[in-house]
């Protein structure tokens, strides 16, 4: 079977359009071959298996999955000159087969994953060729299944392995650049996975991942109406927060063309942001641009509150909002935090702003105004807890102060049951030898 007869005979088949003799030889070049337990069986079924798909040409789409899984079992294989003969195999078939093997994207990908950490320069070298032409295949194809896709994706993306995080990141580069491709509706499930690849300690991978978050923010702007916004807007929260300084800044930055473009619809987030937002106002010159992405962040929410947000009773917030769940309801879903983290309890993260995520908010558009409650109570806890932390910065203080003299300003029907609580931290910034001082008193005046 394996003679230099193979291909004639693969082609007389096709001739005779004698499909059950055609399976037969694959069956035979797969199971008696390519995962036969000796080695160079094993490399003679790869070579036989290519040059079938070669011979069948165009027909060789009909029989992909029987031609494509014993390569991919051979992916595994102990031997790397093994691995490497299943490279070239597949790269043969998938060349023949190109846009026929699409519907089998998804184990192809798995399998080039896996390759592209091979700890064997010559296998990494033949899955980078495989890859160069699957990556071809999809940019010039329409019939890309990204729907399909994008669990595994979902999935890989969270890899610590600097290779496969690398591969991930070309290929959403690659998908980013495809015009039939709309990867920005799926933002929300791998936009957690991208802020952690952002920390890699790789400058190469770091750079790759902040060319492709800045191609999704450029997206984001020039098509609001179509951005998750609501879905995103906790992911961005945790990563406001992050000890490292290129994840925080990027992350401030998107919170902040957020807060501008999608304006009230961020609003049920609000003590989350303040919670990340109000401590970086305290920075040092050597975090400067955190801290002024920060400032606009917190002014641009603080434009967000309207006295309107004071005239809302039950009756109106039951109709702007799905009813509140228990803490413990919303902790169970799995939407709760879409990267499988939780702010600590400290952080002032309240209910609305976990279940905000299930909620149906769209981004407004000109000619109507969406409604969304404020959550005034997870704010002023949030203001509450920053005044009695001695340990935060003079700047972070005051701008906590002008939140909670705006807020009477704006809400006093509502800020009146928070006055009890709040009068004695206040009583008790006036003894402060600083420019708290003036604030705190304008704010008992008030």
């Amino acid at each position: 079977v394996l003679s230099s007869s193979l291909p004639r005979l693969v082609r007389e088949f096709v001739a005779q359009n004698n499909t059950s003799q055609i399976k037969h030889v694959i069956q035979i070049l797969s199971q008696e071959f390519a995962l036969s337990q000796h080695p160079h069986s094993r490399k003679g079924g790869l070579i036989g298996l290519a040059a079938c798909s070669i011979a069948l040409g165009k027909d060789s789409g009909l029989y992909l999955k029987e031609l494509i899984e014993p390569v991919l079992t051979c992916f595994n294989d102990a031997d790397s000159r093994l691995r490497y003969y299943a490279c070239e195999a597949l790269y043969n078939i998938v060349k023949v087969a190109r846009g026929s093997v699409l519907p089998h994207f998804n184990v192809l990908f798995d399998g080039l994953s896996k390759l592209a950490a091979d700890p064997d320069p010559n296998v990494k070298s033949g899955s980078e060729l495989l890859d160069r032409l699957l990556k071809d295949i999809v940019t010039e194809s329409n019939q890309f299944d990204l729907v399909g896709f994008i669990p595994l994706l979902r999935e890989r993306i969270y890899s610590n392995n600097q290779y496969a995080r690398q591969f991930i990141i070309s290929w959403i580069l690659v998908l980013e650049s495809v015009p039939d491709i709309n990867l920005l509706d799926y933002l929300p499930e791998i936009l957690d996975g991208l802020f952690q690849i952002l920390g890699d300690n790789s400058k190469e991978i770091r750079k790759m991942c902040e060319v492709a978050l800045g191609e999704f923010l450029k997206e984001i702007k020039k098509n609001p109406s179509s951005v998750k916004f609501a879905e995103m807007a906790n992911i961005l929260v945790i990563h406001c927060q992050a000890a490292d300084d290129l994840i925080q800044l990027t992350a401030m930055c998107w919170m902040r063309e957020f807060i501008q473009l999608a304006g009230r619809v961020m609003l049920p987030y609000s003590s989350g942001i303040l919670t990340a937002v109000l401590p970086c106002l305290s920075y040092d010159d050597r975090k400067k641009n955190i801290k002024e992405v920060a400032n606009v962040c917190n002014q641009s929410l603080m434009k967000l509150v309207i006295p309107e947000d004071d005239e809302m009773d039950e009756a109106k917030q039951s109709m702007t909002l799905p009813a509140e769940p228990t803490s413990e309801e919303s902790l169970s879903k799995p939407e709760a935090a879409s990267s499988g983290e939780s702010l600590p309890p400290h952080h002032g993260r309240s209910e609305l702003d976990i279940t905000a995520l299930n909620q149906p908010l769209s981004f407004p558009c000109s000619s109507e105004r969406i409604q969304v409650t404020l959550n005034l109570d997870g704010i002023v806890q949030v203001l509450d807890c920053h005044l009695h932390d001695t340990s935060i910065g003079m700047m972070t203080r005051i701008a906590v102060l002008k939140w909670l003299y705006h807020l009477y300003i704006k809400t006093p029907r509502k800020m009146f049951r928070h006055t009890d609580s709040l009068f004695p931290i206040l009583l008790r910034t006036l003894s402060d030898e600083s420019d708290e001082v003036s604030a705190a008193e304008v704010i008992l005046k008030a």
